[in-house]
C-alpha cells in the first residue's frame, strides 16, 4: 500500500496543485493536471494513465469506490484538510471526494492509431476549453481514432476541458500540435505507409452537404475556430470542404456541435457499410 501524506496547510505541494487549476504554463512545466469525478478518474486508471497522486479529505468517511481506488492505484496518497480539498475543486460550492494528479502524455502524433478505418478530428485553434472536451467526448462516442488540437489554442488539460470530456480524454488520444504543417507531414507519412487518408474540412460555405460525401475511408476531419473557422492553411490543405445544412434563425453551429454532427455522419456511413 502506498504511503499516505497528510497536509493541513497551504504548503508548496498544495500551491503547486492549486496552480494546475488556472495556470497553463505551470501545467505544461510540471507535465501534470488535476482530475476530479468518479468516471474520469476511473477511466484514467483503467486506461493506464500515470496517476502521480490521489488527494482526499482527511478524517472524512470515504465511499467504497474511493477506498477501492486508493487501494488499486499505484500513486502517492495525500490526505488534505477538507477546506484545502474544497479550494482544489475549482468550485466554491463543491468539495470533491477524490482528486487525481495525472501526468500529461507526450504530444506525439504517433499516439494516434493508423489504419484503413482511421478517423481523426483536427480542432483548429479552439478558444474554449469546454468545446475541446465536448469534441473529445463526441470523438470517443463515434469511434474516432484521435483528436488533434492545432495552433494557438485552449488547453485540453484545462479543468473545464477535462470535465467536459467526462473521461473520454483518457480513452481517445488528444495531441497538441503548434501548426498545420506538422500534421500535414504526418499525413504524408501515413499516405506513404499505405492508408490514403483524405482531408475533409467543415465550413458553412462548403461545396457539398456532409451526408453526400464519402467518409468511410481513412479521414482527417477538420473543425475550425469558433469565431473565424478554418485557417487559410487548413482550407488550402483540404481535399474538400463540406457543409452541414441548417435551418431556422441560427446563423451557424457551435464548433463542437458541428464536429459532433460530422462525426455522427461518418459513424453512420461506416455502420451502413459493414
Amino acid at each position: 500500500m502506498a504511503k499516505t501524506l497528510t497536509i493541513t496547510t497551504r504548503n508548496a505541494s498544495f500551491q503547486q496543485w492549486q496552480a494546475l487549476l488556472t495556470n497553463r504554463n505551470k501545467r505544461q512545466r510540471s507535465g501534470e493536471f488535476l482530475v476530479q469525478g468518479v468516471r474520469p478518474i476511473t477511466v484514467a486508471l483503467e486506461q493506464g494513465w500515470e496517476i502521480r497522486a490521489l488527494l482526499y479529505p482527511d478524517r472524512q468517511q470515504l465511499s467504497r469506490w474511493c477506498r477501492e481506488l486508493l487501494d488499486r492505484a499505484d500513486a502517492r496518497r495525500v490526505a488534505l484538510a477538507p477546506e484545502l480539498m474544497r479550494e482544489l475543486s475549482g468550485k466554491e460550492e463543491e468539495s470533491p471526494e477524490l482528486l487525481a494528479v495525472v501526468a500529461q502524455p507526450d504530444d506525439d502524433l504517433a499516439r494516434i492509431p493508423v489504419g484503413p478505418d482511421m478517423l481523426v478530428v483536427v480542432f483548429d485553434r479552439p478558444k474554449t476549453p469546454g468545446n475541446i472536451g465536448t469534441l473529445i467526448r463526441s470523438a470517443d462516442a463515434f469511434g474516432a481514432s484521435g483528436v488533434v488540437v492545432t495552433g494557438h489554442a485552449a488547453d485540453p488539460y484545462d479543468p473545464k476541458a477535462v470535465r467536459a470530456s467526462t473521461g473520454s480524454l483518457f480513452a481517445v488520444p488528444a495531441v497538441r500540435v503548434p501548426s498545420h504543417h506538422a500534421v500535414l507531414d504526418w499525413v504524408a507519412a501515413v499516405r506513404k505507409a499505405g492508408p490514403q487518408i483524405q482531408i475533409i474540412g467543415t465550413d458553412e460555405h462548403g461545396d457539398v452537404d456532409v451526408a453526400e460525401h464519402d467518409l468511410t475511408g481513412p479521414t482527417l476531419l477538420l473543425v475550425g475556430n469558433e469565431t473565424h473557422g478554418l485557417s487559410k492553411g487548413w482550407q488550402e490543405a483540404a481535399d474538400r470542404i463540406v457543409r452541414i445544412p441548417i435551418v431556422g434563425a441560427a446563423s451557424s453551429l457551435n464548433a463542437a456541435a458541428a464536429g459532433t454532427v460530422a462525426l455522427y455522419e461518418a459513424a453512420r456511413q461506416r455502420a451502413k457499410q459493414r
